[in-house]
């Protein structure tokens, strides 16, 4: 017989500060204990769900004393929805632990030497700052405690976010203050249509049902795309929804659809429909513009980007004379947007459709000194390719958060440029990256950014100079 876990609940134990990933930290008798729902400065009963030797998690099951540093949060689905998990605390507070994640990892990860640090650039607008959201339709909603508690029969269909760590449940989302123009009121009219009318919300456990998923997009120029999702090609169904919605929302810029009998809910490889309006958005940044389709990779949060941008041209520092080399460019956003001070830039990005609308957002701006290639950053970036452009004499790179493949850093000290901003959404593998190119570079000024308020993720802006 499996013996029963005994069960463990620390009392009255007071909560230190923040961890990784949006945790905070305790510590009883020498012992670390993680622990997700509190703040620094609560005192609270931890109920310990795993123990190793030099640390235990668990969750809080009795607040004494709340920390001065909480507030109360906006939404009404905070602590369910696992989405913007620091809402309780005030946004200063917010920024100073980000900041010391930022120092914290340079220092003790990449053992950097921190000469110029600048304040964390905060975000004007804490809420109502994402361009794009991705809802999911559900048979098989999250139910609160009441709803399972009470005898009356429940309708199970819901329109929203997964659960955290359930993809088979859905938590059906009201308003969300993530994204603002038309978006609540567009998801909100797809969930009443859908139940007036009958239709099959998406069993995501045995892949049935009809309707599966719903993208809006909107842009800092108040356009608005809608993206949706089908399991099957019902003409007549999805006409008669999207030229409701057409008539419910005439503002809307462009609505697509896509059918998707596969399992999972990736577009990448399928068809985009365009059913009315264009086949894109536009977004301005300054004085460029850049198309924004079904498809494209573009920061989510779009006047936190164009900050960001800034940031990237003022360490850049330009005189044009430069040639550029712009690491995992994407849609060659920062490619165009220094285009206009450097002799030439080179991109490099191994998705096909992002460098695709890269092109076509140069094209769209009249920028001729930009030329982008597609593949592995560590197979393009080769004597070939110096060799017909030359050294590069600043690199500007922003990987994904696993950070550059060591043969990527390899080839960079190989390069020698004179200066490498390297913006990364991972300070972790940031500082691990930046101690391998610390034999040729010293990190001369750090900026966080904060792309993503109410959830611990910090961007880091870092200007290396050759030694």
């Amino acid at each position: 017989m499996k013996k029963k876990r005994e069960t463990v609940i620390l009392e009255n134990i007071t909560i230190d500060s923040m961890a990784a990933e949006g945790k905070c930290v305790a510590k009883v008798d020498g012992m670390v204990i993680f622990t997700k729902n509190t703040a620094p400065g609560d005192v609270v009963d931890i109920l310990i769900t795993k123990k190793k030797k030099s640390f235990a998690e668990g969750y809080p099951v009795k607040y004494h004393t709340y920390s001065d540093t909480r507030v109360t949060p906006e939404c009404s689905h905070f602590g369910v929805c696992g989405g913007c998990k620091w809402q309780h605390l005030d946004y200063k507070v917010q920024l100073a632990y980000k900041q010391q994640q930022v120092v914290d990892s340079l220092e003790r990860i990449g053992k950097v030497d921190i000469k110029e640090l600048r304040p964390i650039l905060g975000n004007a607008e804490p809420f109502y700052y994402r361009n794009k959201l991705e809802f999911t339709f559900s048979n098989r909603r999250w139910l609160t405690t009441e709803e399972i508690a009470t005898d009356e029969k429940i309708v199970r269909h819901g329109l929203g976010f997964h659960i955290p760590g359930r993809f088979d449940k859905v938590l059906d989302i009201d308003k969300c203050l993530l994204q603002g123009g038309l978006s609540n009121d567009i998801r909100n009219w797809f969930r009443t249509y859908a139940n007036e009318h009958g239709l099959e919300y998406y069993d995501l456990i045995h892949h049935q049902g009809f309707l599966r998923s719903l993208m809006i997009r909107t842009t800092s120029t108040n356009e608005t795309m809608v993206v949706l999702q089908v399991r099957e090609d019902d003409q007549l169904v999805i006409s008669a929804m999207l030229n409701a919605l057409k008539s419910s929302f005439p503002s809307i810029n462009s609505i697509n659809y896509v059918v998707n009998g596969k399992k999972n809910d990736t577009l990448f490889e399928l068809e985009i429909i365009n059913f009315s309006g264009s086949e894109h958005i536009t977004e301005r940044m300054g004085d460029l513009q850049f198309l924004i389709s079904p498809k494209s990779f573009y920061q989510t949060n779009s006047d936190q980007a164009f900050e960001l941008y800034k940031i990237v041209d003022e360490m850049a520092d330009l005189k044009g004379t430069e040639l550029v080399f712009d690491l995992y460019t994407g849609t060659g956003t920062i490619a165009n947007f220094l285009a206009h001070k450097a002799k030439k830039v080179i991109g490099i990005e191994y998705v096909d459709d992002a460098v695709a609308d890269a092109k076509k957002n140069m094209a769209l701006n009249g920028i001729d000194n930009v030329q982008f290639y597609v593949g592995d950053m560590k197979d393009l970036l080769t004597n070939d390719l110096t060799n017909e452009h030359g050294m590069p004499d600043v690199v500007i790179t922003d990987p994904p958060r696993a950070g550059m493949h060591p043969d990527v850093v390899a080839a960079l000290i190989n390069m020698a440029p004179s200066k490498i901003v390297y913006v990364s959404c991972n300070p972790a593998t940031q500082a691990r990256d930046l101690e391998q190119l610390s034999e040729s570079y010293e990190v001369a000024v750090v900026q966080p950014v904060d792309m993503f308020p109410h959830t611990h993720h910090v961007e880091n802006v870092v200007l290396l100079i050759k030694k």
